[in-house]
Parts: C-alpha cells; structure tokens; sequence
C-alpha cells in the first residue's frame, strides 16, 4: 500500500462514467485531504444516469458532477503537472495523459475498469454491470490506498 498523494486526476474517455465513479469514491472513502479530480479524452456527454444511481447505493453523489476534458482543465487553468498522480481508466485516456504529461516529472498509472455502457439489455443488466464497475473501482483503491479512512 502506498500513502495517499496530495492530488489526484482520474481519467476516462468522456468524463461521464468511470472518472467520476472514481472521483467520488476516493473522495467519500478517503476525504479531503487529497485534492482529486476527474476528466476525460472527450467532453461529449452529461454524467451517466446509471452511474449516478450505482454510487447513490453506497452514499457517493455524483448528480452534481460536471464532466469536463483535459482541453478544458487547461483552459480553466488546471495545471495537469501539479497533480502527483494520474490514474487513467481507460486505454485513450492512458495515450492522452502520457502524451500531456511527458515535460512533467508524474506518475500515470492504468487501471483497466471496464467501461459498462452498451452492456445489458434491462435496466437490472444495466445496473449489474455499472456495479461491476463500481466494484471494479473500490477494489483498485483499497489496493492501492487501503481500507476507506473516512467511512465506518
């Protein structure tokens, strides 16, 4: 287990729905003393429905969430090389964040989360697979930063 870093970007294709799962994961299990934020390679779409309601499961509120790219973070004045840690869940955004970050002395590490749009015909296949997801997320984190800190 690793100690926690200062600040952490987590980044997916679109900002829509494995970022910000993870976002407000490590935000609830670990509180504030890490500065985390999400992004994605694209900034297409509004954060995903049934990522909403599988984090509401286990009291993370993602309705609030606006996604957002890395092209915007830059034009907001987010500076990718003072985050310590970027954490990409997908294979774009594992080729975009080296690619933004290769003048920066910071680690990106890849975390393959499967992306569950487009599985499951119901909305209970839906949700199964968008839990798979979350469950796929919590278990990187305790991996790599333990048990939650901040929940009981």
């Amino acid at each position: 287990m690793k100690p926690l870093p200062h600040s952490v970007l987590f980044c997916c294709d679109h900002n829509a729905v494995r970022s910000p799962m993870a976002e407000g994961i490590m935000k609830k299990y670990y509180g504030t003393g890490t500065y985390v934020q999400s992004a994605g390679v694209h900034n297409d779409l509004e954060i995903d429905g049934f990522s909403i309601a599988v984090c509401q499961e286990i009291d993370v509120e993602l309705s609030r969430h606006r996604s957002r790219s890395f092209d915007e973070m830059q034009e907001w004045g987010d500076d990718l090389g003072s985050f310590d840690l970027i954490v990409a869940l997908s294979p774009a955004s594992q080729r975009k964040a080296l690619e933004l970050t290769r003048v920066f002395h910071l680690d990106v590490d890849y975390w393959p989360i499967m992306d569950p749009t487009g599985l499951g015909e119901t909305r209970e296949e839906k949700l199964h697979h968008y839990r798979q997801t979350r469950d796929q997320i919590i278990k990187h984190l305790k991996d790599r930063w333990g048990e939650p800190t901040e929940i009981a």
